[in-house]
Formats: structure tokens, sequence, C-alpha cells
């Protein structure tokens, strides 16, 4: 029989059950519990996705989404209906729109939601209770997790990971203070699924599922990075700054238009919050490794209405590269204003400047001119001393969110990056190759000049819920642009291309180049994109999710070259696009409280700029990309796992013409291949297993073959296996938090003809492991220190192989960072 109870003991009997923990997991009440957030949730606004569904998993959603524990009795809920709840609300405003009518009280206290039915006599009644563990909502600062509760990188829409019919990864910021992971290339090592590979000091492609990332964004604002400008602002990004990395691998079609099959990476950025906080840090490091941050945030009025966050850091670092240091510094402030009680205005700005030496445009030759496969000291530089490539990056951006009625929302979000690469000098040993015995036979690449970019991106939305058939649904509709500038301005100089060094004894020093004759040519290059898209999520059922919808995208391209002295030499080359449609469908099914399986399609889109033998530019690349899956949520969402399979068909694939250069110049030329067919499977797990114990672990499967069953993109791992834990030891010993993990990686390699003299050729990496630890001691509740051990057993590799330079890089060698945290 239930019986009646006052509110404020059960509340501190729920605090005193977290002790017993571990045991409630297993009991038969079936409690599920997990560690409590800040409590500031309750006087900050979030950002709710609860469809209308039956009462008990809707408190459950809410729970999860504004991280909260929830106590309720599943009797006193059952046959109850919850509201739809979408927008952005505070937890006070947002449960009391949730339960509307509903016969039941609630109450807060201390960071715990109780829900109980109301009898006639308005005394409380609980029956047997059920215990939610609070969740977590879309920011991952400060949660201490290894997932988030909410993505939208997918469909713009909020959904958890295991709502989402397609493969998403996160790197929270947990994570990434775990492994001391400062750099969005060390990120996404460390992400599943991806290879990173460095093509000079401060290039990197990255690879998907077999093929080349290039749609980076920020706070869901799509960007493009084109590793062939050498202008690659979002892979150089200091994460001081951001609160997680969202990588949804796959086609992306819906919310970015043209692009590759591979992934979507978005930075999400640190938020204010809306109590006074703020840490310090200091590290130092291998090859004399020195990084400072300062960390900021909190109200700025009495009322709270208006938040701030400033964030600044520091870099130094000389290399195990000979010759190569770097400096970098970072600044970041973001406003947020309450201007009603129904719209939020956010607005801020970011800036990075990164001044490296010694900067290495390509990377060592990979052969000989026996066509032997070099092997280098780890050490080997093939730049100039002098060489130098600066680039600096400012990013504003701004936002405004109005609620609507009938629980409808408004956003209109804007970014504009700005990337100056101004007096780089560059001079690389690395056209042609090196004879085996005397090291003769290289020539410098490279030159002197200047570069600016600008990329503008604006998305509106609106989303919200509708009725059909009796039950409710979710819709939105927005249009999105991008616009992408690349101003390349070279100088014409002497004494670097066609200039000759010995590769063995020139010890990186040759004479600067002569840039007083002015201009060589204007490189110009114009992309734009715009499109309209629509989604739905259809729930025809409780366990059943369907989202449909559809992108018309227009696409123009132009680059235009002029050359100062030789007007003769100029081109234009230009492709447009209009009103292509990108169609996608996903369905989600519920089997219980913890699976789901689900199946998704899109299609695929991408225009190509590389040319041909002949000079022509290769048609756009078209197919299909499904995928099906199983995802599931243990521990209230604490941890999340998932198993896919999928397949990825294209027509006019660009890979490498062997032996065949554009005519004119010296860049490697394309053929278009049809039929390429890239099939994989991933298996991926991230979340805490019990209280104290995070875990990261994922194996990923992809291979691409040719119409003729070849295998092609084999620069790309067909395998990697990534795994990373912490535990925090119990008792007298918990101050201590210990780490590690391991990457591994099938064996890559290329099979090229860099010249008719040559022949054709192979190089390649065998497979390798790359094993990393940590430990992090709690000085005082507010003081800690950490020491991060990379590459412990100090493997030689080769972290990428170029089919385009024909050169490599290796991977960093044993190095070791210590660094001191003091929060407030």
């Amino acid at each position: 029989m239930p019986t009646t109870h006052s509110l404020s003991p059960l509340t501190t009997a729920l605090k005193l059950s977290r002790l017993l923990q571990p045991k409630l997991l297993g009991s038969t009440m079936g409690m599920v519990m997990s560690l409590p957030l800040a409590t500031q949730v309750m006087a900050q606004d979030i950002d709710f996705n609860v469809p209308a569904q039956p009462l008990s998993r809707a408190v459950m959603a809410f729970g999860q989404q504004a991280g909260l524990q929830v106590l309720f009795s599943p009797e006193d809920l059952e046959g109850m209906q919850g509201n739809a709840l979408i927008g952005r609300y505070s937890a006070q405003s947002g449960i009391s729109r949730l339960l509307g009518n509903a016969a039941v009280n609630y109450s807060f206290q201390s960071g715990t939601l109780t829900i109980t039915a109301r009898n006639k006599d308005g005394a409380v009644e609980l029956g047997a209770t059920n215990i939610t563990g609070q969740g977590l909502g879309a920011q991952t600062d400060g949660t201490g997790s290894y997932t988030t509760g909410i993505s939208s990188t997918a469909t713009r829409m909020k959904l958890s990971l295991r709502e989402t019919p397609q493969s998403i990864s996160v790197v929270t910021r947990q994570r990434m203070d775990d492994q001391g992971l400062n750099d969005l290339t060390e990120v996404l090592q460390q992400t599943p699924g991806l290879s990173v590979q460095s093509l000079g000091s401060e290039r990197f492609n990255i690879y998907s599922r077999g093929y080349s990332v290039d749609n980076y964004q920020f706070d869901g604002i799509p960007t493009t990075l084109d590793i062939a400008s050498q202008v690659s602002a979002q892979s150089l990004a200091d994460m001081a700054i951001y609160d997680r990395v969202e990588v949804l691998r796959g086609a992306t079609g819906l919310m970015t238009g043209a692009g590759d099959p591979s992934a979507t990476i978005n930075m999400v950025r640190k938020r204010p919050t809306a109590e006074f906080k703020g840490h310090v840090s200091a590290g130092v490091g291998s090859w004399d490794k020195y990084r400072t941050e300062v960390d900021l945030s909190g109200p700025l009025t009495p009322t709270g209405n208006v938040r701030g966050r400033m964030v600044a850091a520091y870099q130094q670092n000389n290399s195990y590269v000979d010759h190569y240091s770097q400096e970098k510094q970072i600044f970041y402030g973001i406003l947020e204003a309450d201007l009603t009680d129904t719209t939020l205005l956010t607005v801020g700005a970011d800036y990075q400047k990164n001044d490296p030496q010694g900067s290495s445009s390509v990377a060592f030759p990979l052969f000989y001119s026996n066509g032997q496969q070099t092997n280098f000291s780890r050490s080997t530089n093939s730049a100039a001393r002098w060489s130098h490539n600066p680039q600096d990056a400012l990013n504003t951006f701004a936002s405004i969110e109005q609620k609507l009625a009938y629980d409808w929302s408004l956003k209109v979000a804007v970014n504009q990056m700005y990337i100056k690469r101004d007096d780089y000098k560059l001079a690389t040993a690395s056209w042609g190759f090196p004879d085996i015995n005397t090291g003769a036979g290289v020539r410098l690449y490279g030159g002197a000049g200047s570069t600016w970019q600008k990329q503008t991106g604006l998305d509106v939305q609106a989303q919200g819920p509708f009725q059909l058939f009796g039950r409710q649904h979710e819709l939105i509709v927005g249009y999105n642009f991008s616009r992408y500038e690349n101003r390349h301005s070279p100088l014409r100089g002497t004494a670097i291309e066609g200039t000759y060094v010995n590769f063995y004894d020139w010890d990186n020093y040759t004479n600067e180049p002569n840039t007083s004759n002015g201009k060589l040519y204007d490189g110009d290059t114009t992309i734009y994109q715009s499109g309209t898209y629509i989604a739905t999520r259809l729930r025809p059922t409780d366990d059943l999710s369907i989202i449909l919808g559809a992108r018309a995208s227009n696409y123009k391209y132009n680059y235009d070259l002029e050359y100062v002295l030789t007007p003769a030499s100029n081109r234009n080359t230009q492709y447009r696009e209009s009103g292509v449609v990108t169609p996608y469908a996903g369905v989600v099914y519920d089997l219980n409280d913890i699976h789901s399986v689900y199946a998704s399609y899109t299609s695929i889109f991408k225009p190509q700029s590389v040319r041909d033998a002949t000079g022509a530019t290769l048609d756009p690349r078209e197919g299909d990309n499904y995928e099906i899956g199983l995802k599931s949520e243990f521990f209230g969402g604490r941890l999340n796992t998932s198993i896919a399979a999928y397949e990825i068909k294209q027509d006019n694939l660009a890979v490498v013409d062997p032996g065949q250069v554009v005519p004119g110049t010296t860049t490697s030329a394309y053929k278009a291949v049809s039929g390429a067919t890239t099939r994989g499977f991933e298996v991926e797990a991230n979340g805490e297993l019990m209280p104290d114990w995070n875990v990261a672990a994922s194996y990923n499967h992809s291979i691409t073959k040719d119409s003729d069953d070849e295998r092609i993109n084999t620069e790309a791992p067909a395998n990697m296996v990534k795994l990373w834990t912490t535990y925090r030891l119990p008792g007298d010993f918990n101050r201590l938090t210990v780490g590690g993990g391991a990457n591994w990686q099938s064996g890559t390699h290329i099979t090229v003809t860099p010249s008719t003299a040559m022949g054709t050729v192979k190089a390649k990496q065998e497979q390798f492991t790359v094993v990393n630890l940590m430990a992090r001691y709690q000085l005082t509740d507010q003081l800690s220190t950490t020491l991060n051990v990379n590459n412990v057993f100090d493997k030689k590799y080769i972290s990428a192989l170029d089919t385009t330079f024909y050169s490599g890089y290796y991977g960093e060698p044993r190095n070791v960072m210590l660094s001191a945290k003091y929060q407030f």
C-alpha cells in the first residue's frame, strides 16, 4: 500500500542513497542513478526538445536534458500524457509547461525534481519509486562525462545520440582535459573512425570512411577547408574555447548541401554560465613546450539576464622536428542577453594567432631516385630554417532566438571567419627524389606572398511541434548559405623553386627569396552555396520515429588566375549547379527503454575542382549513402553505445592518374572512377561504466573498391581501434585518477608513378599501435595536477602518405606534458 511522506525527508533519503549507487544498480528496486550535476541549472535557460509522449517517459527526458535527478512513482503517472516541451526555458517554467494540467505535484530541491500524485485531501502519496539519474544536456563542460545528452549536428533538431539515425561521435570537455587534447587534430586522432594525416607542419588531411573531410562547422555554421590552399585555420583550431567536438560520419547533405560522404566536424563553443566560475592552468612539456589558460564565466548583471565568458590561452614550443617551433595566442569572448523572457541574443568573437618557424608546406620525399622508399630520422625537416607560414584567424558570430506561440521557435545565426596569411615565405626540399647514396637531386618547392580568406555562413530556421492523426510530431524548415573567398597573391622571387639542394647535408640553409619584383599572379577562388531545407520527425507510435527531409541547393564555383607578366596564361574556371535536391530519410525504432534500431539514407553531390590530363575539370561526384545500426543508452544516458553498417556508392570519384600532370603545371592530374563502392561497419561506446569510471572505445572498418573490385584510397587505413579509459580510485586514494589507452590502425600504402624514368613504385606503412597514459592528482578541492605521457613505447610511424607530392610525415615520438589547474 502507498504510504504518505513529506518531501524533505524523501529528498534527504535520495541524497543518502547515492552512497549506495553501485548496489542500487543491481537491486530489484530498478533504480537508475548517476552523479549529480551542478544545481546551477535551476537558474539558467536550457534548450529542451521533449516531444509529447507518456508522462513517465517525458519527465525522464526532461531530467536528462535539464541535468536534474527525477524521483517519481510509475504508478502515479500511469495513463498521463506529457505536453511537448521544445525551446529554451528555465527548469521551473519547463516542467510547468510539460506537466500542464496533469494531476501531480512537483518540487525542486538540491538538484532533484520530485513528482507525486495528488490525492483528494492534498496529501502526497508515493508508490514504488523510480529514480532516474540526472541526464546530460547539450553542454558537456563541468559534467565530467564522456558523452552528451543532445546533438543537433545531423538535422538541426535537438536529438539524443540514440535518436539520431546516423553515426555520431562526441569528444567532450572532460575527455579533452583528461588527455591534454589542446589542438583539433589531437582531438580527431582520438575520435572514432578518423585518420589524421600530416601533409606538412600546418596542413592536415582528415580521412573518414575512406574520404577526405572538408566540412568544418562552428556551432553548426558550415565552413570549407581546402588543404591545397594551405590556409587551414579550422584544422589548427585550439581547443581552449570549445565545449565539445561532434563528428557526424557519412554524408550530411541535408544541412550542408555539396560535400563528401566522409564526415562533418562541428566545433561547439563554450557558453556563459549562470553562476561565476572559472579556472587558470599552466603546463610544461617535451621540446620546451609551455602553455597557460584562463577561463572566466558568469553573470554580468544582478539579475543574471546578461552573462559572459572570456577565455585566453598562450602556447609556445619547439618540436621533435629540427628547426621547427610554434607560438600561438588565443582569445575568446561571448555574451548572452535575455532581451525578454522569450528572446535570447548571443554575440561573440574568437581570435587565434599562429606563428610557426621552420614551416614545411610539403613533408619529406617518400622515395629515393631508384624508387626505394625512404627512411629518415623523425627529426628530419625538409623546410628551410627561415620558412614561415603565419595564419591569423578571426571568427565573429551572433545569433538571436525567439520563442513563438505553440512551442515554436525561430533562430537566426551567422558566423564570419577571416583568415590572414601575410608575408609567408616557404621553401621545402620536396621537388624530386634524392639519390640514395649522395642525397643529390632534390629541388626546392615554395614561394612567398600573402593570402586572405573570408568565409561567411548564415542559417535561419524555425522549428516546433504540430498535430497530425491525434499525435504530436516535429517540423523544422530553414535556409542557409555560405560564401568562401580565397585571395592568393604570390610574389616573384629567386633562389626558391628550381634551386637544387643536397638532402643529406644542406642542413636547412638556403637563401631567402628576393621578392622585390612584385606579384607573380592573383589567384582568386569564390565558392557560393545556398539551400532551403525541410525535415520532419513523425511519431506514428511512442516507439517509432521517422525523419524525412530534403534540401534544394545552389552551387557556384569560380577560379580566376591572372598573371602579371604573361596575361596570355590567364584562365578562368567556372562551375554552377542549381536546384540540386538532396533527400534524407531516417527511421528509429525503440526496442525498449535502452535499445533502438535505425536506418538512414541520403544522396551525395560533390562538385570537383581537380582536372584531368587534358586540363578539363572533372564532373561532380554523385552517389548514395545507406546506413543501419543499433544504438543503446545505459544508466540514464550516461553510457552510449552504437553498432553500425554502411554502404556508399559513387560515380565520378576523383583519383590520381599515375604519371599524368595537368597541362602547363606540375600538379598531378586526376581521373574519374565510376562505380566506386565503400562498405564498412563500426562499433563504439562512450560514457560511464560505473561512477568514476569513464571509457571511450571504438572499432571502425572501411574499404573502398572501384567497379573492377580493386581497392582504391589505400592511403586511408581499412581498420582502426581506439581505446581510452580513466578511473578515479576509491577510498583513501580517491584523489588519484589514472587513465590509459591505445590507438591501433592497419597498414596503409600508395602505388604511384612519379615519373616515366622511375616507373610505378609503392610506399607503405605497416600496422602500428600508439599507447598513451595519464594520471591526475587532486591536491585540494580546487587544485589538481595532471601528467600525460603519449606514445609510451616511442613507436616510429608515418602518419601520412601523400599521393600529390609523393611525400610523408612522421608521427610524434614519446612526449610528456605536466600541467596544473586551479578551479574556482
